[in-house]
């Protein structure tokens, strides 16, 4: 084996190895996840050579620096938001907003029928996407790429789009019912999307033809997510279930039982070894991925389980309610760290910054709230909607944040 070059991840913190083996290029891993300012690069270094074999010690200044790097980024303060802009963007209420990888674009769908592209500096429109019957429900950038858009629509279709020239590649036909949610796989060479009609679905991205249907849920299927290598998709159905498919196959690998309601979000953390699901029951579950089984209940919150995710090192889970509030669970210990209180109505959606170091909640007394992660102290209110909002998102940075809202517009805050 021979090592060729290194490449930095930021979010969450690694460096990826590029080496030649056999005549083949490839490349693994080193995941940092617990790396701080304070961890100190020597100790760290030695630790890596210890057990990665293409480390030698010619590499070990380089491997330094590219530690202190990431310890750079790691320390850059968090600032305040300002409210930047609002955009009138539709004329009937927005469904969801998401940004592509860099920042610089955003996405949002409508009641309105369309999903639209916007430059996220000057606020300028650049591509309607037209051609949907009913409304655009989810949309979804090709990240890391994002050069291509897909649309899910209560038409029961989903449109596959070009990001540079508002194009449309592909219509997917196939679902009974509206569509409610999709992703890309990391690879960009597959959409999934779950419906209504209790089925989800893997599209090819270059021909357009349906790859896979996948049947088993005897409800509607509300949400779904793939792992950080593309080999498995996990879904969530108001049958109370999550399902675990192998995505070269198809076929299920496990049913997650043990909700007694709906599901409402489901997702892997980082290194595909876990999945958390949140509930209607007012509950979310861990489950381990290879065995499938139920390694955690956290039954902290009064009412339903909005939405659920965890931060980008796996370490950390974040739920919202419709009790009004949001918790931050340790992923290993299974405790509650810190409960996020101060809303006045229920909290429909959460994420973490990129860092790990902040909290975004959206909820239905119109305010966006941001929350800091070890203290649970609120940080800032972004107020001004007049209507409830109902998604939200960080950009890949952590330095912008784009809200949206039922009162048909969306705004930036940087």
């Amino acid at each position: 084996m021979k090592l060729k070059r290194f490449h930095l991840r930021y979010y969450p913190p690694g460096i990826i190895l590029e080496y030649e083996k056999k005549g083949c290029l490839r490349s693994k891993s080193i995941d940092l996840f617990d790396l701080t300012p304070a961890t100190n690069p020597d100790e760290l270094v030695a630790v890596i050579r210890q057990s990665e074999p293409l480390i030698t010690e010619s590499r070990a200044n380089q491997v330094k620096q590219l530690i202190l790097r990431l310890q750079q980024k790691q320390g850059q303060k968090n600032h305040r938001f300002c409210f930047i802009k609002e955009l009138k963007a539709h004329v009937l209420p927005l469904t969801n907003v998401a940004f592509d990888k860099s920042g610089s674009r955003f996405l949002t769908g409508s009641y309105d029928r369309t999903c639209r592209v916007w430059d996220t500096a000057s606020g300028t429109e650049l591509h309607r996407l037209e051609g949907h019957s009913n409304v655009v429900y989810a949309i979804a950038f090709n990240n890391p790429y994002g050069d291509k858009v897909a649309t899910g629509s209560f038409d029961k279709t989903c449109k596959l789009w070009s990001a540079e020239t508002g194009v449309c590649f592909h219509t997917f036909c196939g679902h009974t019912a509206e569509i409610v949610c999709l992703a890309f796989n990391p690879q960009s060479t597959l959409v999934a999307t779950g419906s209504m009609d209790c089925t989800a679905k893997l599209w090819d991205v270059e021909t357009g033809e349906e790859v896979a249907a996948l049947i088993g849920h005897t409800g509607e299927v509300i949400a779904l997510c793939f792992n950080t290598v593309g080999s498995q998709l996990v879904t969530g159905s108001f049958d109370h279930s999550v399902s675990v498919w192998d995505v070269a196959s198809g076929e299920r690998v496990h049913t997650l039982i043990g909700h007694r309601g709906e599901i409402t979000n489901v997702q892997f953390n980082w290194d595909c070894s876990l999945i958390v699901t949140g509930s209607m029951d007012t509950t979310c579950k861990l489950w381990e991925v290879v065995s499938g089984e139920c390694v955690a209940t956290l039954a902290e919150h009064k009412e339903e389980v909005l939405d659920v995710c965890f931060d980008l090192s796996g370490q950390l889970i974040a739920t919202a309610s419709a009790d009004g509030t949001a918790r931050v669970f340790s992923a290993t210990t299974h405790q509650c760290l810190v409960t996020l209180e101060g809303h006045g109505g229920e909290i429909s959606k959460i994420c973490f910054n990129p860092q790990g170091s902040r909290i975004l909640t959206a909820s239905s007394d119109k305010t966006a709230r941001l929350w800091d992660v070890q203290s649970g102290s609120c940080l800032q209110v972004l107020d001004g909607h007049t209507d409830e909002i109902f998604s939200c998102a960080f950009n890949y940075e952590g330095d912008t944040i784009i809200t949206g809202s039922k009162d048909n517009t969306c705004r930036i805050w940087y």
